[in-house]
């Protein structure tokens, strides 16, 4: 199964609620959790086939920034 990583400014518990149902909608995610505790927020995506851009434009659409770790 692919994983992605990303850097992200999602850091907090009010801050994965927020983002939590943006990701689950996302079709070609299966799983991903975000690593609050680096510096670079780290969320990961695993997913049969999962795709970066929606993935990026789901995370800013819940109002946090993103890009490719």
């Amino acid at each position: 199964m692919p994983t992605l990583k990303f850097k992200t400014s999602i850091n907090c518990a009010n801050c994965l609620r927020a983002v939590t149902p943006f990701l689950d909608a996302e079709a070609s995610v299966d799983k991903w959790s975000v690593d609050t505790s680096t510096p670079d927020k780290i969320l990961t995506v695993e997913g049969a086939n999962p795709i970066p851009e929606l993935i990026m434009k789901s995370v800013s659409q819940a109002g946090f920034d993103i890009e490719p770790a």
